[in-house]
């Protein structure tokens, strides 16, 4: 019909245009032709051609290319097939090992016991074998009036130099470990964090030292002048003996001078900061009956004066 457009073609002055210059409707995909033409593969550039034509010439696309990737798959997989054997076999080695290491560990632990069981025999030996010279030389400096002069004398050495025991009433300090679900407040996530260490014994040692004490020992091992106190993987060494926790730090001499020259020092300060901070056992408490054994391993030293001095 007259004047009737179709709106799915051009409209206006641009219609008339284009059918008065093409003598007709022009196509609707007329302004698309650059993605027409590389659809159709115009554009590609004649050299993809060229060097497709060459590879199938040399017989590279063919059946070789098809034998050449079997051969490639092949490969890899007995390079997996390889690796899998080495892992077995290593597997079955390490399977194998692990009877013989628990074996040399069991027979390692009993050689240990035997050892320590030895060692503390030969301890007990020298204490008596001590005993008895101590009785012996008593004996023979009993006999005038020097020799009991001697014998208050050297009695008052050996007891500075924990060479005697010592018996008495006193102040016990105690340290332990954190438990186990009691996390420490502060200070890092490290699970050694509420362990006690060697240094926190000395400063327990030191304080005692500062407030009086005559005498001290640690787990029934007698501090000298002399005395390491230190640390060996996860144990405390004292004189190269290992504690464990708890541990006791005992001072022989009167309690209430002990409790007054501690509580507050600066030791005692550190203590419970541990205890808030850690969560480290420490606790103090009076006994009436003190008695520590007398150094292990003491060694005699001297001093001579120089001449001209």
């Amino acid at each position: 019909m007259p004047g009737v457009r179709d709106p799915r073609g051009p409209q206006g002055d641009e219609a008339t245009e284009g059918s008065s210059k093409t003598g007709g409707w022009g196509r609707p995909d007329a302004s698309m032709s650059l993605l027409l033409d590389l659809f159709s593969g115009k554009l590609l550039d004649p050299g993809y051609a060229e060097a497709a034509a060459r590879r199938e010439a040399s017989g590279g696309g063919g059946a070789d290319g098809a034998r050449r990737s079997r051969f490639g798959g092949g490969g890899v997989l007995l390079v997996l097939v390889l690796v899998g054997v080495l892992l077995a076999v290593a597997g079955a080695e390490v399977r194998r090992s692990e009877p013989v290491a628990a074996e040399q560990r069991a027979r390692l632990i009993d050689e240990i016991h035997a050892r320590t069981g030895e060692t503390d025999g030969l301890q007990r030996r020298l204490d008596r074998l001590r005993d008895e010279t101590e009785r012996r030389r008593a004996a023979a400096l009993a006999r005038s009036d020097a020799g009991r002069r001697a014998r208050r004398e050297l009695a008052e050495a050996r007891t500075a130099a924990a060479a005697a025991p010592a018996a008495g009433s006193g102040l016990v300090i105690t340290l332990d470990d954190a438990p186990h679900d009691e996390a420490p407040s502060g200070g890092g996530p490290e699970a050694d964090d509420g362990r006690v260490y060697d240094q926190d014994i000395q400063v327990a040692v030191n304080g005692l030292w500062a407030a009086g004490a005559r005498a001290i020992g640690i787990n029934g091992q007698r501090v000298t002048p002399v005395t390491a106190i230190r640390t060996a993987g996860e144990a405390i060494l004292v004189d190269y003996r290992p504690l464990r926790a708890p541990y006791e730090v005992t001072a022989l001499g009167d309690p209430g001078t002990l409790r007054k020259g501690f509580e507050g020092a600066a030791a005692d300060r550190r203590l419970r900061q541990l205890q808030e901070r850690y969560r480290i056992g420490y606790a103090t408490r009076r006994s009436d009956e003190v008695r520590l054994p007398a150094a292990a391993g003491l060694q005699l030293r001297y001093a001579t004066l120089r001449e001209g001095r």
